[in-house]
């Protein structure tokens, strides 16, 4: 390998480190923003369910970091998919019902299937 290669692997200490990990935490702060505006009487329908979703990501990737093998780890980054997906049915919702605009909901949609896409690509890999 050579030095400049050398320089740009990125050594993961910590899941921490993970760029799917950061995103996932900046999401929750977008889903928490957006929640705000949602009528009172959503707060413990739509709105709680919205931010348990987001919370579940990042808390899934941190946690399957933790684990002691490769496949508890790949099934925790599952779940984390499937947090995003129950996320991106619920704006869907909120869209329907005009909670959001047209255009938060293609943001934070497109947020989504980033954070979706980054943890595909990280299953995959883990599984060779």
């Amino acid at each position: 390998m050579t030095e400049a290669l050398r320089n740009k692997v990125t050594v993961i200490k910590t899941f921490r480190d993970l760029i799917v990990w950061q995103k996932s935490i900046s999401f929750v702060t977008e889903i928490y923003k957006m929640t705000n505006a949602f009528p009172k009487e959503e707060q413990f329908s739509l709105t709680n369910q919205l931010r348990r979703a987001a919370i579940s990501i990042p808390s899934n990737i941190a946690e399957g970091f933790g684990r002691h093998t490769r496949k508890e780890y790949i099934r925790f980054l599952q779940i984390a998919i499937g947090s995003t997906f129950e996320l991106q049915t619920q704006i869907e919702i909120a869209k329907n019902l005009n909670f959001i605009s047209q255009e938060n909901f293609s943001r934070v949609f497109e947020l989504s299937r980033e954070i979706e896409r980054m943890l595909s690509s990280l299953i995959t890999k883990l599984k060779v």
